[in-house]
């Protein structure tokens, strides 16, 4: 039977946001599979004896601490660099705003006015502005706290998503022509019911050019069947032969009771791991004679937690995470390969939560296939989760040209 290798990356859990939240949080958590897999041998005794873990599931697997080389702490660059591009530039946030200069020519652009023009969250931004915008059509602009990009926020029933994306990609390309160092416009569609802000599933994000050749491509040209699950395609954003981004839990299969841990029941996560076992079983019917690779992102601990600090919030997830690996664990084959990681930590301070440049797991793991020379690596940092992918699919003399 064919190969199958999964990466998925917790959002924004790095181990010292890890032990953050656990300290904060005060109790013992549940965390039998990531227990199993060897996150706690990466942690502090202190946090260490504080994690539950009653699963006993017989795993070949390696654990070890890695840490991105890339200099700025972002879910783009982070992603990348696992599949071989390391990004050594640096990204700013834009409390005072973005330049006036860079504002007008994108108005004269798009045809559209820009106001607002603030550092702010994307809900408190809506709420304080959607008055004008919805009334005039001009978009609210504001800086991400955290995240060197800037956001727009428009009404979908008052600018439709074709347009919304057209001014996403041509805020992009002035941005680049007057040197704005940002890795990428989101066109933040929402809906509004009565003060409610409903931010919607048609995001839509323009993002850096890719700057070489990544893993996905030389699978690609390999025929290994290429799947992303949730928002890896917009932070990777070349060829897939799938792409799977399941929103409506009418698609979610009840027999695998996974729970919205939200109290607004706004988690992703579910639809990302459903996306993740959908397409694991699709590798074991569907012929696929070089393999398949998923590359899923499991982002509610960032977008819905770690900005927020919400610490309650972010280990129900990542309890609910840890019951997920053990169902996408159950799906695989015998000879398949998980690997889990993340993209970057979250420092909490005062005012929000800000991504952090930390040291981030590695946990790899099957139930039978030798992992012992696969996970001896010759690269560092991210790189290593690509390398261990290619070396997997016997393609690492690709890779290690893709990484020098």
């Amino acid at each position: 039977m064919a190969k199958t290798a999964i990466v998925t990356v917790i959002d924004a859990v790095g181990l010292k946001t890890l032990e953050y939240l656990i300290k904060k949080y005060g109790k013992k958590i549940t965390l039998e599979n990531l227990s199993n897999l060897g996150i706690k041998e990466l942690l502090s005794k202190e946090s260490s004896q504080k994690i539950k873990n009653k699963s006993h599931i017989k795993l070949n697997k390696k654990a070890f601490e890695i840490k991105q080389l890339s200099k700025t702490a972002d879910s783009l660059i982070g992603h990348r660099e696992m599949v071989g591009l390391v990004d050594n530039n640096t990204y700013e946030l834009f409390p005072d705003g973005f330049p006036k200069s860079y504002l007008e020519k994108i108005e004269k652009a798009v045809g559209r006015k820009t106001f607002f023009n603030q550092m702010a969250g994307g809900v408190e931004a809506i709420e304080k502005n959607y008055e004008r915008h919805e009334k005039t059509g001009d978009l609210i602009v504001y800086a991400s706290k955290c995240d060197p990009l800037i956001q727009i926020a428009m009404n979908e029933e008052i600018i439709n998503i074709d347009e919304q994306r057209f001014i996403a990609d041509t805020a992009f390309k002035i941005a680049m022509e007057e040197k704005i160092p940002i890795t990428r416009v989101i066109a933040r569609s929402y809906k509004r019911n009565g003060k409610e802000i409903i931010r919607t599933p048609n995001r839509y994000d323009a993002v850096l050019p890719l700057k070489g050749k990544t893993l996905i491509d030389v699978m690609n040209d390999k025929f290994i069947w290429t799947v992303s699950v949730g928002k890896t395609s917009d932070l990777v954003n070349t060829k897939y032969y799938e792409k799977i981004k399941i929103t409506k839990k009418e698609f979610i299969d009840p027999k695998l009771k996974l729970r919205f841990v939200h109290p607004a029941q706004k988690d992703s996560n579910p639809f990302n791991v459903q996306g993740i076992i959908n397409a694991i079983n699709s590798s074991k019917v569907i012929y696929r004679p070089y393999g398949t690779f998923i590359f899923a992102n499991l982002v509610d601990t960032d977008s819905l937690y770690g900005h927020t600090r919400d610490v309650q919030g972010a280990i129900k997830s990542i309890e609910e995470t840890d019951r997920s690996i053990g169902k996408i664990i159950e799906t695989m084959d015998k000879d398949d390969i998980l690997i889990i990681t993340a993209d970057h930590g979250m420092e909490h301070k005062e005012d929000y939560g800000y991504h952090s440049n930390e040291e981030l797991f590695a946990l790899v793991c099957s139930k039978k296939y030798d992992l012992s020379t696969i996970t001896k690596t010759k690269t560092s940092g991210l790189l290593q989760i690509g390398e261990i992918t290619a070396k997997y699919f016997g393609i690492e003399k690709e890779y290690y040209k893709l990484t020098n």
